[in-house]
């Protein structure tokens, strides 16, 4: 009988899924693939409490550190997470880059073949202080040059390593099948009293970059319009103003961050439209479950959002956009986006397809897989053949992030 590969996921907070869009990829990467490799997953002890920390959660065994995965300690995290693993694993599968800049030395002193989620652009987010913006891209710049494969999740982030990093990066986006439609109950009106009329919706968190205000300022001067939005207020100081600027406004709903996705999912799937606002990251993970749900899509007008879309959401560039786009398209033209976004879901964002396109890359190094290095054309193209390429963001960071 053939050993199973140890297989490492480092870079998210653990499972079961509790966090964000690499939590839930960790998630369904154990559920999909227990059954081929012994699989060991990384968590923060900060995220489950001593109650409820897992030896072995769905076959995978489960580490636990006592710092936030999240953050700059992230750096720390997956940097220990990464040592510990190389004395076992034989693949190290690591999402994120904020540790990029060791992964020339765990290949040094290990043997794991190394695989890297870069995770869209990190550095680009407002987030961040300039300094650390400047960190995070040398990182990227390491973990893309020394990783034996290296994965984006949108076809933009593809483009962009090839341009910057000469790399043929394997394009693996999300998963968004998990997103089931639930019905709204009589309990649910209650709880939620804005539900009972046609209402909009957005989950996010509240971050500069997901374009936060233009939303709710948008919905504050079109008050026939009933948004709910939830997110993680109270996380940042730009969220408590946002939360005391636009709290009040009676066709605003602000809710606090919703873990169950049962409850979750009847708030969006029973929404009229769907609000997606970032401007900054890949394959957003709660757009491509938005999608799945067969939800008409309002989103900000990047090349990301439009890749993952492939152009058949409707889309805004700034208040006055949005504003006109609830004002003015019809029943039938949300139904027609409503069916389009449902079936690129249905053929592209399934959890069984992306798991598989990961364990083609591990049983790859089998077969002596070796990342390519590529001579891009678009090096020496024209400024007009970059734009044909998708590559204007390249050139004009505004065009590409935010207006």
């Amino acid at each position: 009988m053939k050993k199973r590969k140890k297989i490492a996921i480092i870079g998210t907070a653990g499972v079961p899924a509790r966090y964000g869009g690499f939590e839930t990829l960790a998630h369904h990467l154990v559920l999909n693939l227990r059954d081929e490799y012994d699989i060991h997953v990384y968590a923060s002890k900060k995220v489950y409490p001593k109650a409820e920390r897992r030896k072995r959660w769905k076959g995978a065994r489960v580490h636990y550190l006592p710092l936030s995965a999240n953050g700059l300690s992230s750096i720390l995290y997956d940097f220990l997470s990464m040592l510990h693993a190389i004395f076992f694993a034989d693949t190290i599968v690591l999402l994120g880059v904020s540790a990029g800049i060791f992964v020339p030395f765990i290949r040094l002193i290990g043997r794991a073949k190394i695989i890297v989620n870069i995770d869209g652009m990190e550095w680009r987010r407002d987030k961040w202080p300039k300094m650390v913006r400047r960190f995070l891209r040398w990182s990227e710049r390491v973990a893309v040059r020394f990783s034996h494969a290296d994965i984006t999740d949108n076809m933009a982030i593809k483009r962009y390593t090839a341009r910057y990093y000469k790399t043929a990066s394997h394009m693996i986006a999300y998963g968004a099948d998990h997103a089931m439609a639930e019905d709204l109950t009589n309990a649910d009106y209650q709880k939620y009293p804005m539900t009972k009329m046609p209402y909009a919706f957005k989950v996010a968190r509240i971050e500069p970059e997901n374009n936060i205000e233009l939303i709710l300022k948008t919905f504050a001067n079109y008050p026939q319009k009933k948004l709910i939005m939830v997110g993680n207020w109270y996380s940042s100081q730009f969220g408590k103003d946002m939360r005391s600027r636009y709290g009040e406004y009676p066709n605003l709903s602000l809710l606090d961050p919703i873990f169950d996705q049962v409850e979750l999912n009847k708030l969006r799937s029973n929404c009229y439209v769907y609000v997606h606002g970032h401007s900054a990251g890949g394959t957003n993970p709660s757009l491509v479950e938005a999608m799945f749900l067969g939800l008409p899509i309002l989103s900000f007008d990047v090349s990301y959002n439009r890749e993952t879309t492939l152009n058949k959401a409707l889309y805004f560039k700034d208040q006055a956009e949005l504003h006109d786009l609830l004002k003015e398209t019809s029943y039938s033209e949300l139904m027609k986006v409503s069916t389009a976004m449902k079936c690129i879901a249905r053929d592209r964002y399934t959890w069984k397809y992306i798991s598989r396109r990961y364990a083609s890359i591990i049983d790859g190094f089998d077969y002596q897989y070796e990342k390519r290095r590529i001579v891009s054309k678009v090096a020496t193209n024209s400024y007009r053949e970059l734009l044909d390429y998708g590559y204007a963001h390249l050139q004009d960071s505004k065009k590409f992030y935010q207006d």
